[in-house]
């Protein structure tokens, strides 16, 4: 039977699954990603790759990597990663150095499109854009369950446009993102952007989970703070349907949890919308935090191994 292998390289952990044939979970596991260490960090995913391939009792499957950031095509190269010691290193050529076999990698987000067109929140869709709302924000497409990739790299880089609409307060409001622009998408969407809306209307240093939790027992503070991510999410989204009009929108991430997000962000998005009435669905991923390492085992076709 086909055993495929996937790794999700995130900032705080490493998860790692293989899947069969019939999409049926032969191995799982998940190590803590370290902190700030490159070489320690390749270390960790082949000593993954080791354990999962004895527990699924099988030897050199083909390996997907998901990673935060994405690949220069031209060199190589990591860049824009969250992660920062990856940045500007040849990440696929050591790995493959150190498995001593060919891997494909994606970006996170891409591999959460993957997924979740196959099998997930999106499965039977033409065309899936899937998002993730966390401490990052990114995003990936699929086509035809086949991810869409440019000559750039970039396809699905949602996180890091500026957020549109935006009001003349908004504007003085933005703030300068890791990249170095101001007011990308991930400044005003994320958990961390969340919570900085928060503090700046005078709120407590809490994290996202906690304000959803005070809007939820009637904090009108935290509501307030709500609102707007939901009209800045719904803006965000009425801008993708307006260039790529995909058939299903998914969300994951931590933020993917905020269930009022789902009714909230459909009411506000029509305004925007170049159409009378959008009748695109917005999902939660299916598969939740496990979307991520099983796109990057999808990364391969089966008749692959």
């Amino acid at each position: 039977m086909s055993l495929r292998l996937g790794i999700d390289l995130g900032g705080t952990k490493i998860a790692g699954i293989v899947l069969d044939g019939a999409d049926q979970v032969r191995a799982e596991r998940r190590v803590s990603t370290p902190q700030n260490d490159y070489a320690a960090t390749i270390a960790a995913i082949v000593e993954l790759v080791a354990a999962l391939e004895a527990d699924a009792g099988a030897q050199a499957l083909p390996v997907g990597i998901g990673t935060p950031g994405s690949v220069v095509p031209a060199s190589g190269l990591m860049r824009n990663a969250n992660s920062r010691c990856l940045n500007g290193q040849p990440l696929p050529q050591d790995l493959q150095a150190a498995l001593q076999r060919p891997l494909l990698v994606a970006n996170d987000a891409d591999c959460l499109a993957l997924s979740e067109s196959h099998d997930g929140a999106a499965a039977g869709a033409a065309s899936v854009f899937a998002v993730i709302l966390g401490t990052g924000v990114g995003g990936g497409l699929v086509v035809d369950q086949h991810l869409l990739a440019g000559p750039n790299g970039l396809t699905g880089e949602w996180g890091h446009t500026p957020l549109p609409w935006a009001t003349a307060t908004e504007q003085q409001l933005a703030t300068r993102c890791w990249c170095g622009l101001h007011g990308c998408l991930e400044t005003w969407l994320s958990g961390p952007a969340l919570v900085a809306a928060h503090r700046r209307r005078g709120g407590s240093a809490v994290d996202a989970q906690a304000i959803v939790a005070q809007a939820t027992a009637g904090d009108g503070l935290a509501q307030a703070v709500l609102q707007a991510w939901y009209e800045h999410l719904a803006r965000a989204f009425a801008q993708l349907i307006n260039m790529l009009d995909p058939e299903v929108i998914v969300i994951g991430g931590g933020l993917s949890r905020i269930t009022a997000l789902y009714r909230e962000v459909p009411r506000r998005w029509h305004a925007y919308a170049f159409t009378e009435r959008v009748v695109t669905p917005l999902r939660a991923a299916r598969h939740g935090d496990a979307s991520g390492v099983r796109g990057a085992a999808r990364l391969w076709p089966l008749h692959s191994d």
